[in-house]
């Protein structure tokens, strides 16, 4: 037997020992692979992990980089969320109320003459219910309350205008002594004002009015175009009146037919109480109004103020401007006194005015409006000035009962949806058997006591 030489023995035996070895490993990485658990199978009823869950997985994978990244809404805080949902609703409502508002100064005329008519039909329409209850038919107790409480106005009116053209050329001369008086008061005044500088004033005013003749000319003009459309709100106003006395059941009636159905029982329930308010509204500030108009007319026509009477009915009527009407009235009355009869005189009207005032606004409106028109004077005052600002004198004159109305519909809605949401809750569900069972047995007592329905 043939033997093979050294180099070669030794380099089989070198191979065969590699060959052991990489055995030896094949089999450790299949120990090794067999103790890792097998991952269950994925179920529906199992959550998904995260989607912002950190990658486990060792070295850069692409699609685990890809999966770590958050959810673009869950990365939002929370309250931009909210920020951002009650913006949109926000930019929804402001763009309705703007379209809604272009609409009204476009038809301006037109809605001011309607409020005008309901602010009259609420004053008259107890009237026409008095007169019904008397025996006297719908028709004839409308007309009959319409026709006087225009003549009433009418004649209110035109006796202003007659007093005013009939002490205006007594009132003119009692303005030029009063203001030469005021100008040798202000002389004799410790204020320092001189001769020149009062004259320098009186030539600058004069020269005003010389420049802006033009103006001036237009205005009246203006003025003019403006009286034509006070009388077309007026006969719109008037005819609004009477179809309202006459048939405002059916028309509200059919204003109910226009709203939705699911919303139809709140706002049929709503419209009442608007109404009440706004007829207390009315009736208080007439009432209020009368007593202004009377006890400060009384002081100026015993002071010896000229148009005493013009002045009252001055203050009756701008005392439906809340808080701004006020102001303007007893400011004019001091005013007529200071150049008619002096700085004593003057300073005597405004006591009177401030007196009345302050029993108005503490004695008077409280006890009259009571509890029926609650309005915070903070909401008084902004309503005055956007009414002002959007529709005039008008607007002005309509803005409180407005919010006063908006107020008593708003909290009514409210309260309903409230009571609503209560009678739409399901009972709570009752008790197993088995806590029925073991539960103790109530009195003879209480088991005979009747059942009280708690907020019933």
């Amino acid at each position: 037997m043939s033997t093979l030489p050294g180099w070669l023995a030794g380099l089989g035996a070198g191979l065969t020992r590699i060959s052991e070895r990489l055995d030896e490993r094949r089999e450790a990485a299949a120990d090794d692979l067999s103790e890792v658990p097998v991952a269950a199978p994925v179920r529906d009823s199992v959550p998904a992990p995260p989607a912002y869950a950190p990658a486990i997985a060792a070295g850069p994978d692409p699609v685990v980089a890809i999966a770590a990244r958050p959810d673009p809404v869950l990365a939002i805080p929370w309250g931009i969320r909210v920020a951002a949902e009650a913006g949109w609703r926000l930019l929804v409502l402001g763009g309705t109320l703007w379209v809604l508002m272009r609409i009204i100064s476009a038809v301006q005329l037109v809605v001011l003459a309607f409020v005008a008519a309901l602010l009259v039909t609420a004053m008259l329409q107890p009237t026409v219910a008095r007169l019904r209850r008397l025996g006297l038919p719908r028709g004839l107790a409308t007309a009959v309350t319409a026709i006087a409480g225009f003549v009433i106005m009418g004649l209110v009116g035109w006796f202003v205008v007659w007093q005013v053209m009939d002490n205006l050329d007594n009132l003119s001369d009692r303005v030029r002594d009063g203001i030469e008086e005021l100008k040798r008061w202000l002389l004799d005044s410790p204020f320092h004002v001189t001769e020149s500088q009062i004259n320098d004033i009186a030539k600058n005013l004069s020269d005003t009015i010389g420049t802006n003749t033009e103006e001036i000319t237009s205005a009246g003009l203006q003025g003019v175009t403006v009286m034509v459309e006070i009388l077309t709100g007026i006969l719109l106003a008037m005819f609004s009146t009477l179809f309202l006395l006459y048939d405002g059941k059916r028309i509200w009636h059919w204003v109910l037919g226009l709203v939705p159905a699911q919303a139809r029982e709140g706002v049929a329930g709503a419209g009442p109480r608007a109404w009440g308010t706004l007829t207390a509204y009315v009736r208080g500030t007439v009432i209020v109004a009368l007593i202004d108009a009377i006890f400060i007319g009384l002081g100026i026509y015993f002071l010896d103020v000229p148009m005493a009477v013009p002045l009252a009915v001055f203050i009756f009527l701008f005392a439906f401007i809340p808080l701004v009407g006020a102001v303007v009235s007893g400011a004019l009355a001091v005013v007529v006194a200071l150049v008619t009869q002096g700085v004593f005189t003057a300073l005597m009207v405004l006591i009177v005015v401030l007196a009345v005032q302050q029993l108005e606004g503490h004695v008077l409106q409280p006890f009259i409006l009571g509890r029926a028109v609650r309005v915070h004077p903070l909401a008084v005052v902004l309503a005055v000035a956007a009414g002002g600002l959007i529709a005039g004198i008008g607007g002005a004159v309509v803005a409180v009962p407005l919010v006063a109305v908006t107020n008593t519909v708003v909290g009514y809605l409210r309260a309903y949806s409230k009571e609503q949401t209560l009678h739409s809750t399901p009972p709570p569900h009752s008790a197993p058997t088995a806590e029925v069972a073991s539960a103790p047995g109530p009195s003879p007592a209480a088991a005979t006591a009747p059942v009280v329905e708690e907020g019933v």
